[in-house]
């Protein structure tokens, strides 16, 4: 899990490359998506977050996006993630 606001643009470009991050999120409301999620996208730097996995987002309470990720989301909501 890494913070938007405590990792610096060009460090974030370099993760981003290496494939090191592949979901963002809204650290207050604890929901993840995709990277080019529209919703994702207007976040405020300060509660944004990253993951590298799905696993991750989960294993820290976090639920799927109900914009980007309908089939997991729908999985959560009806209890079978």
């Amino acid at each position: 899990m890494i913070l938007h606001q405590k990792i610096s643009n060009p460090e974030l470009r370099t993760k981003l490359k290496n494939g090191e991050i592949c979901l963002g999120g809204n650290r207050k409301l604890k929901i993840y998506g995709t990277l080019n999620c529209s919703y994702g996208k207007r976040l405020k730097r300060e509660n944004r977050i990253f993951f590298l996995s799905e696993n991750e987002a989960l294993k820290n309470g976090f639920r799927p996006c109900g914009h980007c990720m309908k089939t997991q989301y729908l999985n959560w909501k009806n209890g079978l993630i």
